[in-house]
């Protein structure tokens, strides 16, 4: 059986030993790097499924790597996790403005980190687009000038296609599907990752904020529900 490969790029010796052994323990096969560019030839070299990618790294840093592997045709599909310490959010969300998947901070628990692993590699799309389809995103939605196309994983709005993470546009996705109605953030990351999962709200926080960041002038398609959670506007 061909064990999935991930690539962990992160400077600390420690860190990245106590993750790759927690990772190989599950299984996986697992390539370190202790900064960027060591980590961009790793990936390109192996193809992972999934790249773990801290964003304080010597030299070339963490955004900078997501943004090369997600501008590089031939990596640009590789899901990708980053690690962060910072307690400013700014980081995180250029992250996932780049193109990277979800985000975890240190300091973490190795169980958290690797139910992260799995849950991301099980929702993902597969390439098809029939699969994507059938992936629990169902029918095409039209709302003002909003169009949500999940046979072909696209988004538009006024005509214009914009470019959400897989997250983001299940997230999107799935709100629209169900306009006024109030969904807890738990219930969120149960439709965006699956239910074997650990709950942070914070992570939904972060991507509503990316999410609405794209709709620019037209945010407020997504309404925060103070103490609930989030909705989708009624339709006109």
């Amino acid at each position: 059986m061909v064990r999935p490969r991930i690539v962990v790029v992160e400077d600390e010796p420690d860190i990245a030993e106590v993750i790759a052994y927690n990772l190989r323990r599950e299984s996986f096969e697992v390539f370190t790097a202790p900064d960027g560019e060591r980590g961009l030839d790793l990936v390109r070299q192996h193809l992972p499924e999934l790249v773990l990618l801290d964003l304080m790294l010597p030299g070339m840093d963490g955004l900078e790597v997501c943004r090369q592997l997600k501008d590089d045709p031939q990596t640009s599909a590789i899901p990708i996790i980053m690690v962060t310490a910072k307690g400013d959010e700014s980081d995180v969300v250029k992250g996932l403005d780049l193109g990277a998947d979800d985000y975890v901070a240190k300091p973490f628990g190795s169980r958290e980190l690797v139910a992260r692993v799995r849950a991301l590699l099980r929702r993902l799309p597969e390439s098809s687009e029939a699969e994507v389809a059938d992936n629990g995103l169902g029918v095409r939605i039209c709302i003002g000038g909003l169009e949500i196309d999940p046979s072909r994983f696209e988004a538009k709005l006024d005509g214009q296609v914009l470019t959400f993470t897989a997250t983001e546009f299940r997230l999107l996705h799935f709100l629209a599907s169900h306009p006024g109605r109030v969904y807890t953030r738990e219930r969120l990351v149960r439709e965006t990752r699956g239910e074997n999962v650990v709950i942070l709200d914070r992570n939904i926080d972060v991507h509503v904020r990316a999410i609405r960041k794209k709709l620019g002038e037209d945010r407020e398609f997504i309404h925060t529900v103070r103490g609930v959670g989030y909705r989708f506007r009624d339709p006109d």
